[in-house]
């Protein structure tokens, strides 16, 4: 077994919680150099799709060449845009509708950056990232999503 500090993942298995989410903010009360912070938070749909109704998204990933997406995405906001600090976190396995499936945080010194980052960075995970959903239904037949 190796000693290496392990790798800090994007990826959390199940729904985003909360506590999370609250508890990520509130660790950068320290960092008295940012004057604001943007998140955005992606939640699952109760989509009825041919009539059917989704209770439920399985979520799985190409997890090292995600990770690598997630990293380029990064560098690529922290290239353009004055930011502080930058986080995203993306569940895998099973998120019930009504669930966080999707958190990306950004902190800057001013707040018209933080809009722009964001936008730049959900708009980037979606089109680059290889995570896949499989929207479960509540006859338990299911669908690929289609990132949209």
């Amino acid at each position: 077994m190796s000693a290496d500090k392990p790798k800090k993942t994007s990826f959390i298995q199940g729904q985003i919680t909360s506590d999370f989410i609250g508890n990520s903010i509130a660790k950068h009360q320290t960092k008295t150099t940012i004057g604001a912070h943007n998140i955005f938070l992606g939640q699952v749909r109760a989509d009825v799709i041919d009539g059917k109704t989704v209770a439920a998204i399985e979520y799985t990933a190409y997890e090292e060449m995600a990770e690598q997406n997630f990293y380029e995405i990064r560098e690529a906001a922290f290239a353009k845009y004055n930011l502080t600090c930058l986080h995203i976190y993306h569940s895998l396995g099973l998120v019930k509708t009504g669930e966080i499936c999707l958190f990306v945080f950004v902190s800057a010194p001013r707040r018209k950056v933080v809009y722009e980052a964001l936008e730049f960075l959900v708009e980037a995970i979606k089109e680059k990232a290889p995570v896949f959903g499989k929207e479960i239904f509540e006859d338990e037949s299911y669908t690929w999503k289609k990132n949209t």
